[in-house]
Order: C-alpha cells, then structure tokens, then sequence
C-alpha cells in the first residue's frame, strides 16, 4: 500500500535524497510525479505542451479496478467520483458469430463488488485540472511546461542520484536517445474516435462490438453522450473521419446494436494508427520507461492507460521501498523491469490474440468463436476470470488483491 505519510515524507527528503525527472506531462506522468511527491521525493516535471494544450484534449478513458486503488491511494478518488461515469454491465457481442455476452457485478472479484461498477468512464479534461491543481500545490514538484528540453540534455545532465523518466509516449524521444531496444507491430487497422449523442443505449452499460473490420467500443459518458472507440483498417478510419457528419451518422447508425441510434456529433472525430509495442526491459541506466513509452497495446477492453497506470503502482511501491531502505537505490530499475514483465506481456498477448481471433472473416474460425462466446456465456467463473484479468490485470490472478 502507498503511504503518503508526513513523517515519512520528512524522512525520505532528508535520508535518501533522490531526485525524479519526469519528462511527459499526460495522465500517466503527472500522476507518477504525484505519488512520488506525496513519498518525500523531490520531482521535477518537462513537457513540451502548455497548461492549456495539455487539458484541451478529446478523448475519454475507461477507469479499471486497479486504476481505482491507485487513485484512491493517492487520495484523487473522491475529486473525481462526481466526475466519472460508471457503468454495472458490459456487453460483448460477436456481430459476425450473431453472439451476445453479458458481464454483471456479479461477474467481479469479490473485492471489487463494493464499488457498485464494472468500471468508470473519465473524461480527460477533469482528470488532468486535477492532477496540474495536485502538482502546482505541491512543494517538492517542479513544473517546466511549455518547455522543449531536448533529450541528450536531460540524459547527459543526471545527476547522481537522479532517476530519469521517460513518460513522454510512444514516440519517446528520451527512449530513442538512449537507444533502449523496442520492439513493434503495426496493425493494419487503425482507429476513430469521437463523442456523441446516442439513442436507444442504456446509460449504464459500455459496449464491446466485435466486427470484421475490428472492435467498437460504445463508452457512457454520462446522459446520452458516449465515447466511440471504432477499429478499422487506418485508411477508412481516416476517410470517415473526415467525412461530413451526416454520412458519419449513418454510417454509425448501420452497425451499432438495434434500437441504438447516434443522433449528434459533440467533437470532431480523430484517426490514428495502432500498434503493438514493447520495450524487453524497461529501463538503461538512469533511464525508465513509465507508459506507452515502453509499450503499447491495441485499445479493445480499454487496456491502455490501466496498463499503464500499473506501471505507476508498481513503480511507486518500489520507490516507497527505496525510501524505507528496504531495497537499493541501485536496484530500483532492474527490479521494476522486472516486477512488470507478467503484466504486460499477459495485456499485450490478450488483445492481439482477441483481434487476431474475433477481427476476421475466417469461416473455419467461427465455430470456435461460437464456442468461446457460449462458454463464457453459460460458466461463470469463466466470466470472472476474465472479467479479474481486464478489471485488475493479469498478475492479480494467482493472487489476493490488495486491501
């Protein structure tokens, strides 16, 4: 458990004497600068974007079981409970297979049913006037945004008994810099996505859609407006995307479930392409990799910021470690490598493997798809299983959670 005590924050600053330079600003970075101020250490934090870019961002994320133990450790759960929107049931479908699967709170650890939710969809803008508010207020965090410090500085200037960062995503200059060994796969789809207001939904339930071209993810964002997360080949995505908003519309309209309608664009939409990357270890020297700059994953089961967010946990109970003395400053880096191997390679394996099964039109494979979707529909702790492994991470599987 994260401790944010006072006299261990005196005892940290004044035993230990380590500093973090955190380069990246996002969701991902600012909260590891967070939970490492309220640990005693001295921080300082570079992003290239403003204040202002850094919040002015549309895009949404779905919040798991460990993300909430995190934020709670942190104590940012209660700022942002007002904000978020849960939601008490997933459904999955197979639109090819012509299958329908449900996950209920009752499908969830034991543990984790007391929260009442599946999980929570959050917004990026409130979660990041938090996390600036939380890091201006603090002492031992020192903000350089607006600041394009080129990475050969920051690597050749550590300190001693400094740690270097790299929160900066999955172009990472600091990674590149350094030549840390990466590994990556493009996808040959790529992905839209776009608020809007929905008809017909139920407002407190997500949606999974596994379609031959790739997944949909239909995520409530409170009232009827919800975040889409569609998967297709890169260049369509981008064609829709810059379609006009009645051809979007109607595109939409023909394969959301039936009785759901979109009626109203509430941003402009976004492509991007996807990826699946990985860093075999995540650290060189001083340097460590946080975040999408050591790997990242296809966005199907809303993987990508939980994942990387267990990164920050881990990292933090390491560090908190350190503080007490109970490891060496010289191991922190290869133990972090290796505390977060289990993890990732379980979320990366997974998702490509769901792609690679359920994003086709491989008649010799729908039979086993059929089969898959009726299990998970009819045995229950197959549905927990697999609910525990998107909800807290593979590694909480063979383990007891966290109290």
């Amino acid at each position: 458990m994260l401790t944010a005590d006072p006299q261990f924050r005196d005892s940290a600053v004044k035993a230990v004497h380590h500093r973090f330079r955190i380069v990246g600003a996002g969701p991902t970075g600012a909260l590891l600068a967070l939970g490492l101020a309220q640990q005693g250490f001295s921080v300082v934090l570079h992003d290239r974007l403003s204040a202002e870019l850094l919040l002015n961002r549309s895009r949404a994320y779905a919040i798991t079981h460990s993300s909430r133990r995190l934020l709670l450790d942190l104590d940012l759960w209660p700022a942002l409970l007002d904000q978020m929107e849960p939601f008490r049931a997933l459904r999955l479908d197979d639109c090819s297979a012509h299958c329908t699967t449900w996950f209920q709170l009752r499908d969830l650890r034991p543990a984790n049913r007391t929260s009442e939710a599946i999980g929570w969809i959050l917004d990026h803008r409130p979660l990041m006037r938090l996390l600036l508010e939380r890091l201006q207020a603090s002492d031992l965090v020192e903000l350089q945004l607006d600041d394009a410090l080129p990475a050969e500085d920051v690597l050749a200037n550590a300190g001693s008994r400094e740690w270097i960062v790299a929160a900066d995503g999955p172009r990472s200059t600091l990674r590149r810099c350094a030549e840390v060994p990466f590994w990556t796969h493009a996808y040959q789809q790529g992905c839209l996505t776009v608020k809007l207001r929905l008809t017909g939904a139920d407002q407190h339930c997500a949606y999974e859609l596994f379609r031959p071209e790739g997944p949909m993810a239909v995520l409530p964002l409170g009232e009827d407006r919800y975040q889409v997360v569609w998967s297709a080949p890169l260049q369509r995505c981008r064609d829709r995307a810059a379609s006009s908003t009645s051809e979007l519309l109607s595109a939409l309209d023909a394969i959301l479930p039936d009785g759901v309608n979109a009626v109203q664009l509430l941003d402009d939409p976004g492509a991007f392409p996807l990826e699946l990357s990985l860093a075999p270890r995540l650290h060189r020297g001083a340097l460590l990799l946080v975040g999408e700059a050591g790997h990242r994953c296809h966005p199907v089961g809303g993987q990508g910021l939980n994942l990387c967010w267990r990164d920050v946990s881990d990292l933090l109970n390491l560090t908190q470690a350190m503080g007490h003395g109970e490891i060496a400053f010289t191991s922190l880096a290869r133990r972090y490598s290796r505390c977060r191997r289990f993890d990732l390679a379980g979320v990366l394996l997974s998702t490509d493997l769901l792609i690679r099964f359920f994003s086709n039109h491989n008649p010799l494979l729908m039979p086993f798809r059929r089969l898959a979707l009726f299990l998970l529909k009819r045995i229950s702790w197959i549905r927990r299983f697999s609910l525990s492994a998107m909800t807290d991470g593979p590694g909480t599987l063979l383990r007891p959670l966290p109290k």
